[in-house]
């Protein structure tokens, strides 16, 4: 899909979520992620079953009549998208690439935050951290990262996410949201980078798949090209026991990767190119709650 194509279908994004963000969609967003903590709202008379702990003897004094203290949590945000840029990202049997697809993905996070009034900034990661776009609010600030994201061009096509979620730590000292864009391919080697990315923020990992990774066609000798690497291989996919040993490795890799998830507690969300990407996220949503 060319640049111009991309964003088009990112303001069509931000128009969807303009009228999900007034409906359903960010409702579920606000209520899977909260804020910071408690802040000190106003005061009311004294109501039976109120906790006497929230008393404000001060006001109470004054009035000679007991009054509590209301407090509100802290809505403001700060959500972070570290988006995978490596080569294995622009696959796809059909002009939705996993690429496109974390684009999407992105766009309608990063939206439905802004109109939230949250903060919202990226890290471009391969095996390196390629950009990083502070947190700013405003509809304006996301369309600009998303701009730069659809015209990135990596310097590397090689994978590190350890990179990327030790550079989140780095920057972001108080406790932020971050989305971790990725196909894993490999997740077992970045586990302790999880670890550590998980107790410090609010950590949801969108995991692209794309069908056409799943089993090998049945169409004779083909070249292979690491997308990463460059290196290639010839595969005889005419062979049953071929296709079939390719299947059961990327089943493999897709229940490795679920245990790993579940054994850290992290949210997990499964998004398909050429599939709606709203359904998947409003599940993953309402599971938070």
């Amino acid at each position: 899909m060319d640049h111009q194509s991309l964003l088009k279908r990112v303001r069509t994004i931000e128009l969807k979520t303009r009228g999900l963000t007034q409906q359903v969609f960010s409702g579920e967003y606000q209520s899977a992620f909260k804020g910071r903590g408690m802040s000190f709202s106003e005061v009311r008379n004294y109501q039976f079953g109120d906790d006497v702990r929230s008393i404000d003897w001060n006001v109470t004094a004054r009035f000679q009549e007991p009054y509590v203290k209301i407090f509100e949590e802290e809505r403001e945000l700060t959500v972070l998208l570290i988006i995978d840029l490596s080569g294995s990202m622009y696959f796809g049997q059909t002009d939705d690439s996993k690429f496109v697809t974390a684009v999407e993905a992105a766009a309608t996070l990063a939206f439905s935050a802004a109109k939230k009034n949250d903060k919202v900034g990226a890290i471009f990661v391969t095996d390196k951290v390629e950009k990083y776009i502070p947190a700013e609010k405003g509809v304006k600030h996301v369309y600009a990262m998303m701009k730069a994201l659809i015209y990135f061009q990596p310097n590397q096509a090689l994978t590190d996410l350890n990179a990327g979620m030790k550079y989140a730590v780095n920057v972001h000292k108080k406790r932020c949201i971050c989305f971790l864009i990725s196909d894993f391919m490999d997740l077992p080697s970045i586990k302790d980078g999880l670890v550590t990315l998980s107790r410090k923020h609010d950590l949801v990992a969108l995991q692209l798949e794309d069908d056409g990774e799943s089993s090998l066609p049945n169409v004779g000798f083909v070249q292979w090209i690491n997308a990463e690497t460059g290196r290639t291989t010839w595969v005889d996919t005419s062979s049953a026991n071929v296709r079939h040993e390719y299947a059961q490795r990327q089943q493999k890799r897709k229940e490795i990767n679920k245990e790993i998830f579940d054994s850290l507690g992290i949210d997990t969300c499964v998004l398909k190119g050429g599939n709606s990407i709203f359904m998947p996220l409003m599940h993953l949503f309402k599971q938070r709650k």
